[in-house]
C-alpha cells in the first residue's frame, strides 16, 4: 500500500504540472474578434457537412438556427447526410429549401461498412461546393454569427483546419451538470492544446477544414475501419502533414450548444465510444497523457476500497490514515483542476456550475477508470448499432 500512495502522489504531481501548462495555454490563446469588414468576395463559400440518423426531435433546432445565419447566403450550403434514418428525419429535412439531402444508402449499403459518420460525412465533402467544409451534428445549435465568424477568420488566417468550442446546454438535471463540467474541462484542454501547437483535440460538432486539406491527406483512408474519430483521427492526419497550419477560434460567436445525453447507460456509451480510438491516435503525444490520466485515477478507486476492505491488512488507525491520505489527494487534485477550469468556465460564463465541480469528483473517477477500460477491450451502441 505504501508504494501505491507514493506512486499516486507523484502521478498527482505530474498531472498538476500538466494542468498547469494546459491552463497557460488556454490563457494565452489569443480571443478573437470578428472584423467583419472583408469583401464579400474575398470570404469562402462554406459547405456545411451534417451527417444524421434518426435525429428528428432535435433536427429542428440546429436548421432553423442555420436559417438564421448572418453569413450571406449565396456563401454557403448545407448537406444533410440521411444515414439510414428510419424516423421523420428526412421528411423535416425536405420542409427547408435551402437543405440539400443525400441518402448514405445510394452511396453504401446498410452493413457494409463499420464507421457510418465517416462515411457520411466522405459523401457530403464529395456532393459539396465548398472551399470550406464546416461539420457540425444534428443535436447541435448555432448561434446567428456562426459562419460569419469562421468565414472572416479564415479570409484573415488562412488555416488547413478550424477547432471550434463546443458546449452542453444543461439543465438542472445533475446529469445534465455532470456532463456540462466534464465536457468543459475538455474544451478548455482542447483549446490549449492548439495554442501549445499540440494539436491533440477537437470535436466534429464544430470543426472546419479546407477541402483541399482533406483531399491531400486522403480524407478518411486508413481510419476508415474505425468507427468513430472523424474528428480527433483526421485532425492528427492533417496536423503530421501541416502543423502550422491548425488554429483554434476562442470566441463566444462560434460556441456550438449540443444536447446532452440523458441517461447514465448512454453517457457510458458515448464515453466509452470517446475512449474506443485511444489506441488509434497517430500522435503519439497524447497517449502519455491519457495513460497518465487513467492511472491517476485508477489509484485513486483502489486506494480507498483496499483500505476499506482490507481489515485483515490494516488496524484501524492505518486504515484511517489511508483514508485521509487518499482525501488529502482527492483535494489536491479538485483543487488544482478548478484552477485550470476557472478561465474556460469564464469564457463560457458557466462560472456558477464550479461550485458544484468538487461534488462531481468521486463519480468522474468512477466513469474514467470504467469507460477507459471498455472502450478498449468492451464495446458500445452507437445510433441504434452494436460496435466493438
Amino acid at each position: 500500500m505504501t508504494a501505491l500512495l507514493l506512486i499516486s502522489f507523484i502521478l498527482l504531481i505530474i498531472y498538476s504540472f500538466l494542468l498547469l501548462y494546459y491552463r497557460t495555454g488556454w490563457i494565452r490563446l489569443p480571443r478573437y474578434k470578428p472584423a467583419l469588414d472583408a469583401a464579400e468576395s474575398a470570404l469562402p463559400f462554406i459547405s456545411v457537412i451534417i451527417p444524421a440518423r434518426n435525429e428528428e426531435l432535435h433536427l429542428p433546432l440546429l436548421l432553423k438556427s442555420l436559417s438564421n445565419q448572418s453569413y450571406p447566403q449565396n456563401l454557403f450550403e448545407i448537406i444533410l447526410v440521411d444515414d439510414h434514418s428510419t424516423d421523420n428525419t428526412v421528411a423535416y429535412a425536405s420542409s427547408f429549401s435551402n437543405v440539400k439531402i443525400l441518402h448514405l444508402k445510394d452511396f453504401v449499403p446498410a452493413g457494409g461498412i463499420n464507421s457510418y459518420k465517416k462515411k457520411a460525412i466522405e459523401t457530403g465533402i464529395s456532393q459539396s461546393r465548398g472551399e470550406l467544409i464546416v461539420t457540425t451534428d444534428a443535436d447541435c445549435i448555432a448561434g446567428n454569427n456562426w459562419l460569419q465568424t469562421i468565414g472572416n477568420f479564415y479570409h484573415r488566417y488562412q488555416p488547413e483546419l478550424i477547432v471550434m468550442p463546443v458546449s452542453i446546454n444543461c439543465s438542472n438535471r445533475a446529469i445534465e451538470i455532470f456532463q456540462a463540467l466534464d465536457f468543459m474541462t475538455l474544451q478548455g484542454i482542447t483549446g490549449a492544446a492548439v495554442q501549445l501547437k499540440l494539436n491533440s483535440m477537437c470535436n466534429g460538432a464544430n470543426m472546419a477544414y479546407t477541402k483541399k486539406a482533406f483531399h491531400e491527406v486522403n480524407g478518411f483512408q486508413g481510419i476508415d475501419l474505425i468507427a468513430s474519430g472523424d474528428d480527433m483521427l483526421l485532425l492528427h492526419k492533417i496536423a503530421k502533414k501541416n502543423p502550422e497550419g491548425i488554429a483554434f477560434i476562442k470566441s463566444p460567436e462560434v460556441i456550438i450548444q449540443t444536447a446532452p445525453v440523458e441517461t447514465i447507460r448512454e453517457f457510458f456509451n458515448q464515453r466509452i465510444r470517446w475512449a474506443s480510438k485511444a489506441d488509434k491516435y497517430q500522435d503519439n503525444k497524447i497517449l502519455p497523457v491519457l495513460l497518465l490520466v487513467y492511472l491517476l485515477n485508477l489509484l485513486l478507486l483502489i486506494i480507498p476500497i483496499t483500505a476499506m476492505f482490507g481489515r485483515s491488512v490494516f488496524n484501524d488507525k492505518a486504515q484511517i490514515g489511508v483514508l485521509g491520505y487518499w482525501l488529502l489527494l482527492l483535494l489536491l487534485k479538485t483543487l488544482i483542476e478548478l484552477f485550470f477550469l476557472y478561465p474556460v468556465a469564464v469564457f463560457f460564463k458557466k462560472q456558477q456550475l464550479l461550485w458544484l465541480f468538487p461534488l462531481a469528483q468521486p463519480f468522474h473517477i468512477i466513469y474514467t477508470v470504467i469507460a477507459g477500460w471498455l472502450g478498449k477491450f468492451g464495446h458500445y451502441r452507437w445510433k441504434g448499432r452494436n460496435v466493438k
